[in-house]
């Protein structure tokens, strides 16, 4: 079995997936430590892991 790919998510892919959430919520969660972990591009765009955007997903779950 080989090791499964991790992949990098646009914050319009992580939006998308999140079913409606608008881009102003989702940078409003991030000045508040709430959003999955992303990081820069040098071209100042954000992309998130999937696997960080899935682990985020089941801590939410978790708390509800």
């Amino acid at each position: 079995m080989s090791p499964q790919r991790d992949e990098l998510m646009t914050v319009r892919q992580v939006l998308n997936e999140l079913g409606g959430v608008s881009r102003r919520t989702f940078y409003r969660w991030r000045e508040l430590g709430h959003g999955p972990a992303a990081f820069k591009l040098p071209n100042g765009e954000l992309r998130v892991w999937r696997s960080d955007f899935s682990t985020w997903l089941r801590e939410l779950e978790a708390a509800a």
